[in-house]
Order: structure tokens, then C-alpha cells, then sequence
């Protein structure tokens, strides 16, 4: 959750916001709060779309189709109003897993659980349709997994019974491979159509991958309407089930009444819900927003607003489950609370200056001996990854160094991404993306048409990368499916290859070229750029609406737009390294100099010396009270940890080896790797 930022509103109706969830195609999402403690997602209308009949009338629809509904399959809508000329819905704030997230990290579902997951959902589909509707967007996303139940949300473009499809020709709002044939060729859709994404959707539940899939939304559309499903990794006992509701034709689909019938789960069934790996995300869910809900004081101002929003950051991610016409954000698992780490280390409460303290487990070899296989260590909950020998990753445990795993994929390539607390990204030299679980290395799915040279960015939607082919591409992290690709504006390899970052709908990318470019996350057509920033390829970085570059300055600029904010010219060849951001500070290296600078304004709050004669481009780590820089002077290279209190040297570190270092920070340790050598260093 992102803080609020300058025109995003304080208060509406009874609801106090206290952060941006995140931004669709109409509208903002904020979480409100109201006197009670009652938490609601507050979805507004875009100030832009506020003043179109049409857009206004759509966003309003969204609300009366889903009161309408009387059913506890539904998320509640708890107000609808009209502010500052602006409609806005609260909606229940739903805290629980959606089916693909359930999907994904635990995998398929067993044929008791998948029954007990369709009943319900014929049940409400029931209602839906009682209620004069059709839902029209049912899909993995659109389910929420809580311990009472599935729920359905998302009526972005629901639509009556004898009403047609909303967009124009050659338009489609529902997601390709979920909706049915007759929406895909915009023909009248009625209760048939959500019998055929119902089934699609059980489909993928019982056999953890979609049914329908392609090398681009066309070809996935094509599949649909003249292709058959790929139910092979669908057990016979559901697929028989299954495969009437998937007829391409609407009549020849059962009644909603026949499919509850074959569906009747077995005693117990639900248990899923209350009992297992499953339950437990639900439950850890469901606490984090209890305690959401009972924080307190409820003033709009001062400190206390601050802690909630750096709490909610910190603690309380979110992920759009719609998109488009509907967003609904839901709260990941809190383990990446604050209170929830009992692997953080304890800060130094002293030290003495110019005297490194004694790691605290290490140096502990990676088995690594060509430095062009090493990557930047990566934390991810209370482990640390980095690449093994044979091209694999391998995880140690941040407290004591111990090896975890190591993957069984080889030949993996580039720098991997973290997509959750649980889900590491990767490619591979055949092009496939790979996603390994942080606890065991074991893959849990692949994208292996993606043609991955580099991966970039990802955020809650997809994962965005170069391919071999030298353009950009964005891939569904629900589907596995290319969501578009489009040339790139800026140079993608080289010596140091482009780098990126994704928010906010925009992905932004620093090519080796030295030209930074932003596109759009929907489309990928160029929002603002390219233009020269460099002499290379620096890694961005964003923060809330604000997007910092290194370069021949260190840059900061409206995310949206590009619009330059502040800008401070860099000294030598090499300009500012990339910048990191810690407690509203952006530390970057600049020549032979570390400077700390205030992230809003750009002041100087102080400046080092660190003895650097060629620093790396990478980013410092900011963790604690400390930031670290790896330098490389002559005949020499080590670390240099900085007391951002005092804005002084507080010590260097060196292993008496040569070789670049890579560095990452969490948790109150700082990793280093240097020359296949791992360790973790104490923080101020």
C-alpha cells in the first residue's frame, strides 16, 4: 500500500483513508476505515473520467449491479456516494487468498476441495442471475478464498439478462480463456456464458493450469471460440463433469440447477477452508486485517497516521484481483509483519569507529567460481538466494548460513525477482520464465513461451522482461499468457544490461544505452521518453508517484508523466550510480562521494567520502541506521558502511579478495558476495 499522496482525498463519507491500494483502469482504491473500525476498499473515479456521462453511468452500474445481489457469495457494497463531484463505492474488504493465488502457491486442488469450491459458486451464480444479471468476468481472480467460503466480487461488467455485450467491435472486457465464445465475438451473453466460465474456472482449479492458452490474447480468443480445452491435467472425475459447461455452443450448456446437482460435495469437503496449509493463509489474513481494523486512534493527521500507513507498507501488500472496470484489493499474508520475523537480527547498539564488527555467519562458499554466474543476493522471508553452481539458485538461512536448497532447474539466467514472500522469478537459456518456491526451490509453474532473455519488473499483474529477440513483453502471472509485446524504445543488452521497474501502471525501463523510457502496464505503448539520462543502463527506482534515476544527474520524476521534479548534475564519465531510497532518504553514489539527499525536495542532508576511483553502478544498501557501498579503488576492493545519523564512515570491510561485490539488506543484516563468498554483517 502506497501513502497518500497530494490530491488523493483525506475522508470520505465515514470513511478516514489511510493509504492507496492501488490504481485500475477508472478508478482509484484506497483503504477507508470508519469510526467503528470497519475496513472497506473505497473505490474512486478517476478526476479525468469524473466528467464523461458514460464512464460515470459504467462506474455507478458497477455498484447497483452488485446490490442487487442479495447473497453472501458476494463482497457487500457498504455505501455509494457522490463527492466533490466524484462517485466513489466502499466495498467489504475481503482478507483472504484469490483461487489463482491459492492455485499457485499450493497447487492444484483435490476433487473434495474443488466440489466444495464449485457448490457455493453455483449458488451465488444462482442468485446472480435471480437478480436479473449476468457476472460476465468470472474468473480465478475474481474468487476469493475465505473461511467461509468462495466469494465472488467484481461487477465491473456485469450486465442484465437481456442486455448486450457493453464494449464495440473488436473490443473485449473479460479476461481471454474465461469468458465464453459468444462474449468473445460480442454476441448477446446470458446465465450460459457464466456456466461456461464456471466451468473453465473448476477446470483450472482441479488441474492448476488453464485450459485455454496461446501465444498472445488473440490466439487464447481463437482457442475459445474453435479450438478445444486442454483438460489433461484435469482428473477424469471432474473433467466429465466439466466438459458439457465448456460447448461452444450456449444451449447445449446445463442449467446452473443440473451442474449444483453433479457437484454435491461430500460430507466435510469444506474443511479446506478451516483446515490445512490453505486455512492457515486465510487465518493469517483474516488476523491482519482484525488487527488493521482495532488500531488505534482515528485522527487524519500527525504521527499516528504515519505509523498506520508505514505499517500497512511494511506489512500489509496488496493485489489487484479485476483490474480494468472492477478493482478489489485484498490483503497478503502478514508474515511480512514487523512482529511476525523472529529471523530479524538485533541492530548494533555501539561500534567502534574504523573497526568493521565480526560477521554475523560467514563467509560461506556458494560454490560459485565464475563471477559472471553470480547474482545479487536476494532475501525472501528468512532466507537468502543466490545462484548455485550449474546455473541453479540456492538458499542459505539468514540466521545461521545454513544451506536450505538447491533448485533442481539449471541453466537459469539473468537476475530473478521476487514475486511475493514465497515465489522467486527466474528465466532460463530456453527462454522460459520459472517460478521456484522460497521455502524448497521447487518450481511451481513456467511460462516456457515467453522467449525470457532478461527479466525487468513485475508487480501484481504480470512479469515484464526482454526478450531474446530484443523487445519488451509482458506476461500474465495468472494465465502464464503474453499480455502484449511491443519494440523497445531503448537498447536492452549490453555490457550492463537495461534495467527496470514496474508501479503504478508504468514499467520503467534504463536501457544499456543509457535512455530511460516509461510504458504503460496495460498496453505497452511508450508513456513518456526515451531520453538520455546515462552513459548506461542504471536501475531505476520508484516510489509512489516519483521515479528516481541515476546517470549524468540523479533525477527525480513524476511517475505518470515524466515531469522532472529535481534534478543534481553528476561529476566524471561514470555520472550517479544507481539510487537506493530508505525512511524518505535517496542514497546514490556520485564519483568518489556518497551523498544522502531528501527524496521529495532533493536538499542535501550530508555527503562522504568513500575512496572510490570507479564505483559500481548498483545501488547502496540501506538497512537500519547504515548504508553500504561496494568500492573498487587501485589494487583494492571492499566495502564501505556509512552512519546515516551522523553522515560519517563508520567502518570498511574487506575479505582480501579481488572481485566485485554484490549487496542486499532486510531484516537487519546486510549480505555481501563477493567471489562466490557469502556472509551477513551486523547493522547499525
Amino acid at each position: 500500500m502506497k501513502p497518500l499522496g497530494t490530491g488523493d482525498p483525506l475522508r470520505l463519507g465515514p470513511y478516514r483513508l489511510t493509504g492507496m491500494l492501488g490504481a485500475g483502469g477508472m478508478g482509484q482504491v484506497y483503504l477507508g476505515r470508519d469510526a467503528r473500525g470497519q475496513l472497506a476498499a473505497v473505490k474512486v473515479l478517476r478526476p479525468e473520467l469524473a466528467h464523461e456521462p458514460e464512464m460515470a453511468q459504467r462506474f455507478l452500474r458497477e455498484a447497483q449491479a452488485a446490490q442487487a445481489v442479495r447473497s453472501d457469495g458476494v463482497a457487500r457494497v457498504l455505501a455509494v456516494r457522490m463527492e466533490g463531484g466524484r462517485p466513489w463505492i466502499a466495498t467489504e474488504f475481503l482478507a483472504g487468498p484469490t483461487l489463482d493465488q491459492a492455485v499457485e502457491k499450493y497447487g492444484p486442488l483435490d476433487e473434495p476441495t474443488v466440489r466444495a469450491l464449485g457448490a457455493p459458486l453455483v449458488r451465488t451464480l444462482l442468485d446472480i442471475h435471480g437478480a436479473g444479471l449476468v457476472h460476465r468476468d468470472l474468473k480465478p481472480s475474481n474468487i476469493v478464498l475465505t473461511s467461509r467460503g468462495p466469494r465472488i466480487i467484481d461487477f465491473g461488467i456485469a450486465r442484465p439478462e437481456h442486455g448486450l455485450t457493453l464494449t464495440t467491435t473488436g473490443q473485449s472486457l473479460a479476461t481471454p480463456g474465461y469468458a465464453a465464445p459468444e462474449q468473445v465475438l460480442g454476441r448477446r451473453t446470458g446465465p450460459a456464458g457464466d456456466v461456461f466460465s464456471l466451468g473453465v474456472v473448476l477446470a483450472y482449479a482441479a488441474g492448476g493450469r488453464p485450459v485455454y492458452q496461446g501465444g498472445h490474447v488473440a490466439a487464447v480468443q481463437y482457442q475459445v471460440v474453435h479450438g478445444e480445452p486442454d483438460l489433461d491435467a484435469v482428473p477424469e472425475t471432474i473433467r466429465v463433469l466439466m466438459t458439457p459447461c465448456l460447448d461452444k455452443e450456449p444451449g447445449q450448456r446445463p442449467a446452473l440447477d443440473a451442474v449444483a446437482r453433479e457437484l454435491a460435495p461430500p460430507r466435510g469437503a469444506d474443511r479446506a477452508w478451516r483446515t490445512g496449509p490453505l486455512a492457515e493463509d486465510i487465518a493469517r489474513r483474516e488476523a491482519g486485517a482484525k488487527r488493521m481494523a482495532t488500531l488505534p486512534g482515528d485522527e487524519a493527521s500527525g504521527p499516528s497516521r504515519r505509523r498506520l500507513i508505514g505499517g500497512l507498507a511494511a506489512g500489509g501488500a496488496v493485489l489487484v484481483a479485476g483490474g480494468g472496470a472492477g478493482a478489489w484489493w485484498l490483503l497478503r499474508g502478514d508474515d511480512s509483519q514487523a512482529d511476525k520475523r523472529p529471523w530479524a537480527a538485533k541492530p548494533l547498539a555501539h561500534y567502534e569507529e574504523g573497526n568493521a564488527p565480526a560477521p554475523l555467519w560467514g563467509p560461506v562458499d556458494t560454490g560459485v567460481s565464475d563471477p559472471g554466474d553470480e547474482i545479487t543476493p536476494i532475501p525472501v522471508h528468512d532466507l537468502v538466494v543466490v545462484a548455485a553452481a550449474g546455473r541453479r539458485l540456492g538458499a542459505y538461512g539468514v540466521r545461521d548460513g545454513a544451506e536450505r536448497w538447491t533448485s533442481t532447474e539449471s541453466g537459469l539466467t539473468g537476475r530473478p525477482l521476487v514475486l511475493s514472500d514465497d515465489t522467486v522469478l527466474i528465466a532460463d537459456s530456453r527462454g522460459a520464465v520459472r517460478a521456484l518456491g522460497a521455502a524448497d526451490g521447487k518450481e511451481r509453474w513456467a511460462a516456457p513461451r515467453a522467449d525470457a532473455a532478461t527479466l525487468l519488473a513485475v508487480d501484481d499483474t504480470a512479469v515484464y522482461l526482454a526478450t531474446r529477440t530484443g523487445r519488451l513483453r509482458a506476461v500474465s502471472l495468472s494465465s502464464r499468457t503474453m499480455l502484449w509485446t511491443a519494440p523497445s524504445p531503448v537498447k536492452l543488452s549490453g555490457p550492463h544490461s537495461a534495467a527496470g521497474v514496474a508501479a503504478r501502471g508504468r514499467l520503467v525501463v534504463h536501457g544499456s544505452d543509457g535512455r530511460a523510457v516509461a510504458l504503460d502496464t496495460r498496453s505497452g505503448r511508450t508513456a513518456w521518453g526515451p531520453r538520455v539520462y546515462g552513459p548506461g543502463a542504471v536501475a531505476p527506482l520508484i516510489d509512489g508517484d516519483t521515479v528516481h534515476l541515476g546517470g549524468k544527474s540523479l533525477t527525480a520524476l513524476t511517475l505518470a508523466t515524466g515531469e522532472r521534479k529535481w534534478a543534481h548534475p553528476g561529476t566524471g564519465d561514470l555520472g550517479w550510480g544507481a539510487p537506493a531510497l530508505h525512511d524518505g532518504v535517496v542514497y546514490a553514489v556520485d564519483g568518489t562521494d556518497l551523498h544522502a539527499r531528501r527524496a521529495e525536495t532533493g536538499a542535501a542532508e550530508w555527503m562522504v567520502t568513500v575512496g572510490s576511483e570507479t564505483h559500481p553502478l548498483d545501488p547502496p544498501v540501506a538497512e537500519g541506521r547504515s548504508v553500504w557501498v561496494g568500492v573498487d579503488s587501485t589494487g583494492s576492493s571492499g566495502i564501505v558502511a556509512a552512519d546515516t545519523r551522523e553522515g560519517r564512515i563508520a567502518w570498511p570491510y574487506s575479505q582480501g579478495r579481488d572481485g566485485a561485490w554484490r549487496l542486499a539488506g532486510a531484516d537487519n543484516r546486510v549480505f555481501l558476495l563477493q567471489a562466490g563468498q557469502l556472509t551477513a554483517m551486523p547493522v547499525l
